[in-house]
Parts: C-alpha cells; structure tokens; sequence
C-alpha cells in the first residue's frame, strides 16, 4: 500500500507526473480510479485530496466518465468534447498536483501545479493529434479503438502510479518525449481540432 503522505519527494512527483498524464487523456476517468482507490483504504490520500474519497465525489465522476465513454467515440463530436475539454483537464490536472503537495514547500507545491498541468496539456495534445489522425476515416471503428485504448490507459496508469510510482512515472515520461518529439504534428492537430469544432457548432 502507498502512503502518500510518507513517500519520498521524488517518487511523489513521480506520481504526479503519472496522474497527470493520465488526467490528461481522461480526467473523469482519473479521479474516479483515485477516489475508489482511496475509499476503500488501497491508497491514503493527502489532505487536500481526501475530498476524492467521499462517495459524491466519486459518483459524480463516474457518471461523467459514462458520459465521456460515449461522447469521446463519437466521430465529429469527439472534436468538439475534447476541443471544450482542453480547459478542463489541464487546469484540473494542476490543482489535483496542487492540492496533493500541500505538506511540501510553496516552492515544490508551484513545481508540482505547474509539472502536472503541463503534462496533462502534453498528454491531451498527444490525443488530439491521434484524433486527428483517424477522425478523418470513415469508418467507425478506428475512432473507437483509439478512444478505449485511452481510456484503458488512464485507468492503468493510475493504478499502476499507486502501486507503482517510479514505474508509471517512467511510462508517462515516455510518452511525454514521444509527444514533444512531434510537436509541430500536435500543433497542427489542436488547430485542427478547434476548428472541426468550431465547424460543427456552426453546422
């Protein structure tokens, strides 16, 4: 079992860096796992995160993460739902970092918001740019297989990060270099996705 509030500051940020990533690719998803987790004693939470535990908390995320489950593999909406969430899940992504540091210097607890946000913007980037990628297909099926493998991963990351951390930690930063090594194509890609959304609201 990990404690989080005992843990090393390196392998907290670790941790940080996994939830973030995660947290990025599906928010909703993230803090139901973490809550869930914490409920029912596999992983302490901080102080500031304890809200995570409480069953309202934890429904109203599930609900939402149903909700995302569908919208998120729906062709040309996926554009719009993600497009909307680019202001969700990085800022959120922070202030979970936020609140998980709150026992370390204003210092280190800045780093962490700062580190979590950005990997959650990476990791949303690299999921834009896959859409992008496949969106234009026209069969179903592709958009599909991405969205599940999305959310397979931020379900997995996070346990993996609560068991885990260095581990996880490791995978995401990963993928985080994968993602900046094609920055230009995410760019595009971001482009890209306000502008399909923009198209179909205006449709």
């Amino acid at each position: 079992m990990l404690d989080v509030l005992k843990i090393p500051s390196g392998e907290l940020f670790a941790l940080l860096v996994a939830i973030g990533f995660a947290a990025g690719l599906n928010l909703y998803a993230t803090v139901a796992v973490l809550g869930l987790l914490a409920h029912f004693g596999h992983m302490p939470l901080p102080p500031g995160l304890q809200l995570l535990a409480r069953w309202p908390v934890i429904a109203a995320s599930s609900v939402l993460f149903a909700i995302e489950f569908f919208a998120d593999k729906i062709p040309a909406f996926d554009l719009i739902w993600n497009a909307l969430h680019t202001f969700i899940r990085v800022p959120v992504a922070g202030l979970l970092a936020y609140r998980a540091t709150s026992q370390l210097s204003t210092e280190h607890q800045l780093l962490a918001t700062l580190l979590g946000a950005a990997v959650a913007l990476v990791a949303h980037g690299g999921k834009t740019a896959a859409r992008a990628a496949v969106t234009p297909s026209p069969e179903p099926f592709s958009n599909i297989s991405l969205s599940l493998g999305e959310d397979v991963l931020a379900i997995g990351l996070t346990w993996l990060a609560t068991r885990h951390p260095y581990a996880a930690g490791t995978l995401a930063v990963i993928f985080v270099v994968f993602i900046v090594l094609l920055t230009r194509l995410v760019i595009r890609a971001m482009r890209a996705l306000f502008l399909g959304a923009e198209h179909e609201l205006a449709g």
